[in-house]
């Protein structure tokens, strides 16, 4: 039996804590670079993503404030998405999908990011928006024609050439409407309250102002009419009144986003700040733009493309990388290599016992418990084993030496007299030669059998063969020898047993048994087969009533030329082939052979044989 191993010595728990260390030392190395290494990172993600999420919001709010509805804005999804690498979706307010830059059917995110809406935005940062809370861009009737822009354009110019040649450096800008308006590089290049002649006047407060690019075109005084007449209502009922203590303008310079580029004024105050006037104003505003702007929508931003890389980690972090990875690198093969030597040693020395001559018998040292150990153990089993087969092949070749020799001495020994005529070749001679060659023969024919059986191929042809007949046949073959030697042969058979077995190999072990027991048994003793059911098993007994085999000697009897009596004498015994015959027959045919005996009360063979249905069954 395998000795139980402790479960801290087993070969496979020390790889697997050799294993575990390895993990842990990894999982520690990594959790220790990603809390050191990605919050920077994360965090100038995070601010790059709120950017890039204004930048998207922004350019939806300009497109709202350009289109009176969505339809077409898919292409500036897409191409947000594409530039961004985020998810972009657009919903109503309803939740019914407006665009989407990710496939089909793909699920939105659980919340809305932001709101699109130009009338009301508090997000835009563009310089005006979060002070009005409506879009600049969205500036719907008061858009200039191409006519009135043409027209503007080339006064713009002509003004920004008078004052090159002045030396004062300038730029155009058009406002969301199209309105262009000129202004200076460097404020500083221009002294106080200083007067050109290009028709500009430049003030602390007022800025650079032009009387020709100032006046408010056809489009735009049409627009700031409409206006007017739906801020009135609102006025009114805050006991004010647009043409009474205040008058409503447009700001044709675009620096005025308090009330988005429209100025409320109180008489004999100047522009006026009443909150109550810019909100009225503010509400009239979003009702004029109501058909000029897109409706609002709900925006859904998420990850986009997975694959591509969100962040590039810094030098430090990569140093911070490597050196860990190196870390865990020298800790694995440092761990590894230790593990590794102690498993080695003891199979090295193993190997080495391995490769010793046979005749040294070299026995491999067991250091260990586990399961190198017991592998050690084992090659010493083995090479005890094989010190013992080796015994007894020497025995083997000695006994059969032996067994030869005797019966050649005697034939030759009489041939030689007879040759010489010491002796006449009479029936007697001639008989007692013709019985020892028989010996010769037999033990030829038993070595046959051995070597066969050896080989595999000991050759059984099996019928359906009585129990009893069997036995029956075998005591009559016998008998002779058994009246000879006073023993008194008996049988006991169950008639209704049934052997699936060879009748010529059976009668042959059967015989062997039945031949040592005769012979083995001294007179008025008696020798008793018997056969009977052992639930599917057919049991065969040959009992005698002789000395009996010690105890020491049991264990051997059915070994090859093993007889307990040492002197090999032909009175006491035969070639000690009988019963290793025996055992190869019975195995041949599934069975199993047993030897018991008590010194002094006999001993008792038993084949146990598979057994076979009767031939009333069969048919």
């Amino acid at each position: 039996m395998t000795p139980r191993i402790p479960w801290r010595k087993r070969l496979l728990v020390r790889l697997l804590f050799a294993s575990a260390l390895i993990a842990v030392c990894s999982v520690a190395a990594t959790s220790w670079l990603a809390v050191t290494t990605t919050t920077s990172a994360l965090e100038e993600e995070q601010g790059q993503d709120l950017a890039a999420d204004n930048k998207i919001l922004a350019q939806l709010s300009g497109y709202a404030s350009d289109h009176p509805d969505w339809t077409g804005v898919g292409p500036t999804v897409r191409t947000l998405a594409a530039r961004t690498g985020r998810r972009i979706a657009l919903t109503t307010t309803d939740r019914t999908l407006i665009a989407d830059s990710a496939p089909h059917d793909t699920p939105l995110p659980p919340r809305p990011a932001a709101a699109v809406d130009p009338l009301h935005t508090d997000t835009y940062t563009e310089f005006g928006a979060q002070l009005s809370g409506i879009d600049p861009r969205a500036v719907g009737p008061f858009r200039l024609t191409a006519p009135e822009r043409e027209k503007l354009d080339a006064v713009a110019e002509k003004e920004q050439s008078c004052f090159d040649r002045v030396g004062v450096g300038t730029t155009v800008q058009h406002t969301p409407s199209g309105r262009p308006h000129v202004v200076l590089d460097d404020a500083r290049d221009a002294p106080l309250e200083f007067k050109f002649g290009c028709g500009y006047v430049y003030g602390e407060s007022t800025g650079l102002l032009s009387d020709a690019l100032g006046a408010p075109t056809a489009t735009e005084t049409k627009a700031l009419a409409a206006l007017t007449d739906l801020a009135r209502p609102c006025l009114r009922a805050k006991d004010m009144d647009l043409g009474g203590s205040l008058s409503l303008t447009y700001d044709t310079t675009g620096r005025n986003p308090v009330a988005g580029g429209y100025l409320v004024t109180r008489k004999g105050a100047g522009q006026g700040t009443d909150q109550t006037a810019k909100n009225c104003v503010l509400g009239a505003r979003r009702t004029q733009l109501e058909p000029y702007v897109a409706p609002a929508a709900e925006l859904f931003l998420g990850i986009g493309d997975q694959s591509a890389p969100r962040f590039d980690m810094s030098p430090a972090n990569k140093a911070r990388i490597v050196g860990a990875a190196g870390l865990v690198l020298a800790v694995t093969v440092a761990v590894t290599a230790v593990v590794a030597t102690r498993l080695v040693r003891p199979l090295r020395a193993l190997t080495l016992a391995a490769q010793q001559p046979p005749e040294l018998h070299a026995r491999a040292p067991v250091r260990t418990r586990d399961e190198t150990g017991l592998l050690a153990e084992a090659f010493n089993d083995l090479t005890e084993r094989r010190e013992r087969l080796e015994a007894q092949r020497r025995a083997m070749v000695s006994d059969i030496a032996h067994e030869l020799r005797s019966p050649l001495t005697n034939i030759r020994g009489w041939l030689e007299v007879t040759r010489d005529g010491v002796v006449d070749p009479d029936p007697a001679l001639l008989g007692s030669l013709h019985e020892e060659a028989l010996v010769l023969q037999r033990i030829i024919d038993d070595l046959q059998d051995l070597a066969a059986a050896d080989a595999g191929t000991l050759r059984v042809h099996r019928e359906p063969v009585r129990a009893a007949d069997l036995i029956e046949q075998v005591a009559a073959a016998h008998r002779v020898a058994a009246d000879a030697g006073g023993v008194v042969l008996l049988t006991d058979a169950d008639g209704t047993a049934w052997l699936d077995a060879d009748p010529v190999r059976m009668r042959q072990a059967l015989g062997n048994l039945v031949s040592n027991a005769i012979r083995h048994t001294p007179a008025e003793g008696t020798v008793t087969l018997t056969a009977r059911h052992d639930g599917e098993d057919v049991v065969l007994t040959v009992t005698d009533t002789g000395p009996g085999i010690a105890a020491a000697d049991l264990p051997h009897v059915f070994e090859r030329f093993w007889r307990a009596e040492k002197s090999r004498s032909r009175r006491t015994g035969g070639s000690g082939l009988g019963l290793p015959i025996v055992r190869h027959l019975v195995a041949a045919h599934d069975g199993t052979a047993e030897a018991e005996s008590e010194p002094g009360k006999g001993a008792r063979f038993t084949l146990r044989l598979p057994g076979a249905a009767t031939p009333a069954d069969l048919s």
